[in-house]
């Protein structure tokens, strides 16, 4: 008997083979990203229309809005005033008539042709006591009589329409299926479809396109949906084993004396989070195998800290250590900072004269003079540099390390597989360096397993002892403040300044945030410069203020920055440049103009540069959102300043592809799938990815997995699994 088909050879046989699919067509196709007969079985109905609940026309109300599966009677057109072309068509269902009419949609009179069967949505409204909808939304269908319709998503550019991919998909299932096919493979595990009670992959392509009734479409769903998690969680599990399997690290001293005294030279407790990250970090450096981990958390819980005892540890064991930052300006502040956090400490040094030395610390950036530059790579390549802090230049090909032990990388560097070379490439030693990835922006836990799924997790989720809490205000104003002419000034702005005024009588600092630099045409936004010049002049007259942006040089920005650090300006108008990193703890208030541009994460992120210090500190988002969305990102911020609540109300509102970022071209295979809505799915597959590999580290008992799988990888991906 013939083996069933799986999805290599769906995926090799082109939709061009079907009927009705000419080279025009398949080229049509292919703009919708359907190529081969596994793109079609998985492009999915977008709804459903239920015939059993469906509306009739002769029950509908005037205003009222509906779904309703017609016959087209007849289609007519004629040009109307302006040149314009009107097509009105007649359809019809068992219970009477209506008219469609359609302006400027002359395609509808080809489209809409006697006999055709489609499912119609829009608003009813009478004329002269006829029944009529004007501009609905068309769905043809062809000719199914099913209870249940699928309805396929539309593409109106590439002329492609449900009831044509719903006839392929037919032929496609028929071809495929028995009697006439010969079924399809299903590679999951028996024992897994019976713990989560999932039904046979065949079942689910036959329910989700084929249903009798919506309870199929949701089984059918819940299967589905399951296997795109369970591919990406089992090649990031795969991909973690694998590393943990052929990489060598250094097994670090985590007891040594370095860490300690820095831990006990602080004039604060570490928090139970710090602590808690701290231990995690220690117990995989003191493995043999390379640490991979993310350090996530919320805007000033303390993650240089955590970092600075994981670099410690390293220095600790006679190897280095480095920290990359994504930006001069950041790369420079960590340095100030590590530098003054560790300048009482001291190395074993045998060849010095008391038998110890200060532990060193330097920054390699673009703005290092040669001849510093030539000093701090020969000493990197001697060893007598402990701790190496600065941006990507830290990786290029003529830096090397003596030993590097340990790599922090900050602010969301994804370090895949050719950075995690060139880091081990970078140092004498054989051996690879432990990774620690640090970022600020909060991730809800299923979204930083599928982002992060090859990295060890610790979360940071509570604030060191001292930390103010941030007051947050929403003022709902329209207009800008570089258009006055424009600006509906409330009793809520205007009492916003008069406090404003009075933090800088009481010796405090404000920041005030606009999202562009010049004026634009386009998005009446508030720009930096004009409103600047407005404030200076009208609300904030009298005051000292100063303009950072990024088109500054960089001379030009520090000079402002230092101004603005050394308490000689009251007040600091600014783009988003101040977004990361920034840290003035004088600085007590936050204005963020037109806030209901901006997204939830870097609202955050702007507010958490405020409330640094022992002042009560408070944030005013300025903004007339005009939509739910906005309205409701808004009320977020004014409701939550835990940045991890934010983060799972961001992926509610907005979806993943905002939290995803750079994974988003690697999640070609989740179709049907959302880290929102299957939140328990991901965490159900990470469990069953990890199992399956633990119990079966080259799959080599699960061939057909392990073929399906390799369909799905990302080039980088594959090649290193392979390698492995």
């Amino acid at each position: 008997m013939a083996s069933p088909i799986d999805i290599t050879e769906l995926k090799n046989i082109s939709v061009a083979k079907l009927k009705g699919v000419g080279e025009k067509r398949y080229k049509k196709l292919a703009e919708i990203e359907i190529r081969d007969l596994y793109d079609l079985l998985t492009y999915y109905p977008r709804r459903y229309l239920d015939r059993t609940k469906e509306a009739a026309i002769a029950d509908l109300l005037e205003g009222e809005e509906a779904s309703i599966f017609v016959t087209v009677d007849n289609t007519t057109s004629r040009r109307v005033r302006g040149g314009k072309v009107m097509v009105t068509t007649t359809v019809s269902d068992d219970t009477g008539s209506m008219k469609l009419t359609f302006f400027n949609q002359r395609w509808r009179e080809r489209q809409l042709s006697e006999g055709t069967q489609a499912i119609i949505y829009g608003k009813l409204s009478m004329y002269r006591g006829q029944r009529q909808m004007t501009n609905p939304v068309v769905d043809l269908i062809g000719t199914q009589t099913g209870k249940i319709i699928p309805v396929y998503p539309q593409s109106q550019k590439a002329n492609l329409h449900s009831s044509n991919i719903s006839e392929w998909v037919a032929e496609t299932m028929r071809r495929v299926l028995p009697p006439k096919g010969r079924g399809l493979l299903d590679p999951l595990p028996e024992n897994i479809k019976v713990e989560y009670k999932l039904i046979s992959r065949q079942k689910a392509l036959q329910g989700i396109h084929q249903p009798e009734n919506m309870g199929h479409v949701s089984t059918a769903r819940k299967r589905l949906v399951f296997d795109e998690l369970f591919r990406m969680q089992l090649a990031l599990v795969l991909r973690k084993r694998a590393i943990e399997r052929t990489e060598v690290g250094a097994a670090h001293s985590v007891e040594g004396p370095l860490q300690q005294k820095f831990q006990a030279a602080l004039p604060f407790d570490l928090t139970k989070a710090q602590a808690k990250a701290i231990g995690q970090i220690n117990s995989d450096l003191a493995r043999s195998v390379p640490m991979h981990r993310l350090l996530q958390g919320d805007v000033g819980a303390g993650k240089t800290l955590v970092a600075v005892a994981a670099m410690l540890a390293a220095v600790d064991g006679g190897h280095q250590a480095a920290l990359m930052a994504p930006t001069e300006v950041l790369a420079e502040q960590h340095f100030a900072g590590i530098k003054k956090l560790l300048a009482d400490l001291t190395v074993e040094d045998e060849g010095s004269l008391f038998a110890s030395r200060p532990l060193k610390v330097e920054l390699l950036s673009n703005r290092v003079s040669t001849a510093e530059r030539k000093r701090i790579l020969s000493q990197l390549l001697t060893g007598d540099i402990d701790i190496a802090v600065g941006t990507h230049a830290l990786i290029q090909e003529n830096v090397m390390f003596a030993s590097l032990g340990v790599a922090v990388i900050d602010e969301q560097h994804r370090f895949g597989v050719e950075q995690r070379s060139a880091l081990r490439e970078r140092s004498y030693a054989q051996v690879s360096p432990d990774v620690l990835v640090m970022t600020a922006t909060p991730i809800p836990r299923t979204a930083a397993m599928t982002v992060y799924g090859d990295l060890d997790i610790s979360t940071l989720d509570e604030l060191p002892p001292g930390r103010t809490p941030i007051v947050t205000r929403w003022v709902k104003a329209s207009g800008t403040l570089d258009q006055p002419e424009e600006l509906v000034v409330s009793e809520d702005l205007s009492s916003m300044w008069e406090e404003i005024r009075g933090e800088v009588e009481k010796g405090r600092q404000i920041y005030i945030v606009c999202p562009l630099i010049d004026e634009s045409e386009k998005l009446e936004v508030a720009s930096a410069e004009a409103t600047f010049e407005r404030l200076a002049a009208v609300e904030l007259e009298g005051l000292k203020l100063g303009l950072l942006h990024g088109r500054l040089k960089p001379e030009a920005k520090d000079e402002v920055m230092n101004q603005f650090r050394a308490q000689s300006l009251d007040v600091l108008v600014a783009t988003t440049v101040i977004e990361v990193g920034v840290d003035v703890p004088n600085a007590t208030v936050m204005v963020i103009l037109d806030a209901d541009r901006f997204g939830i994460a870097q609202l955050h992120q702007l507010r958490g540069r405020v409330g640094r210090g022992t002042h009560a500190s408070q944030c005013w988002l300025v903004g007339d959102a005009t939509t739910e969305d906005g309205q409701a990102r808004l009320q977020a911020l004014v409701d939550s300043t835990d940045g991890f609540e934010l983060a799972e109300v961001d992926l509610d509102l907005r979806g993943e592809g905002t939290i995803l970022g750079e994974r988003q071209k690697g999640r070609n295979d989740l179709k049907l799938a959302s880290l929102r809505r299957d939140r328990n799915v991901v965490i159900q597959a990470r469990n069953c990815a990890i199992a399956v590999v633990d119990a079966d580290p080259q799959l080599a008992s699960h061939q057909e997995l392990a073929v399906e799988l390799a369909l799905f990888l990302e080039e980088g991906d594959a090649e290193f699994l392979l390698k492995s």
